[in-house]
């Protein structure tokens, strides 16, 4: 009827339990010390903060009728938000800058898009999705840019590079390699230096 209690394993655990609390007090810090270090730019929270922004601008687009089957670029970086890619007249733009700017957390808008000039085949859709393909591919291999921050979109042969990149050595380098691929005709560059 009376439960056998183990006193010793009782009396370790309460030994670990004020060498605990003994040593927690060897931690404490002096108001300087425990200041917090100062944060980098880009952190986690902002990043996961820059993505959620990036989905609700995406998804603004899908909803609206006269720019949801365009191939828009959104690249955020601090809420800085850009957009780039072709559109097919100037009323579209004013609609995705105007969709882009009512999401919460959006500080600044920067148009990067070009106006479509001529009609697309099917022929030349498949051509600018090779070379769209080819682009990437190279962006990502080069040791110089490694970087998923740089947007690509193809028309007719011209590329256009837009997003975030650490220096203008990379701007000059992406444009440099992109203009060597096959079936470039031109590079357009929409890329910004990262603050």
């Amino acid at each position: 009827m009376f439960k056998h209690v183990n006193y010793n394993a009782a009396g370790k655990v309460a030994s670990m339990c004020a060498l605990l609390l003994l040593f927690s007090g060897c931690d404490k810090k002096t108001e300087a010390e425990a200041a917090p270090a100062p944060v980098a730019s880009m952190t986690v929270g902002s990043e996961v903060d820059d993505s959620v922004i990036t989905a609700k601008i995406k998804s603004e687009f899908l909803v609206n009728e006269s720019v949801k089957s365009l191939d828009i670029k959104v690249t955020t970086m601090k809420g800085d938000v850009m957009l780039s890619g072709f559109v097919d007249n100037p009323a579209q733009i004013e609609t995705s800058v105007s969709l882009a700017k009512g999401v919460t957390g959006v500080k600044n808008v920067n148009n990067q898009f070009s106006v479509k000039d001529g009609g697309t085949t099917v022929g030349s859709k498949i051509d600018d999705d090779v070379i769209t393909t080819k682009v990437k591919s190279a962006l990502l291999d080069d040791v110089l840019i490694k970087s998923f921050d740089i947007a690509a979109v193809t028309r007719n042969g011209d590329v256009q590079l837009s997003g975030f990149v650490n220096s203008q050595e990379q701007i000059n380098h992406s444009i440099d390699l992109v203009q060597k691929i096959s079936g470039v005709k031109s590079v357009q560059n929409h890329m910004t230096i990262k603050n």
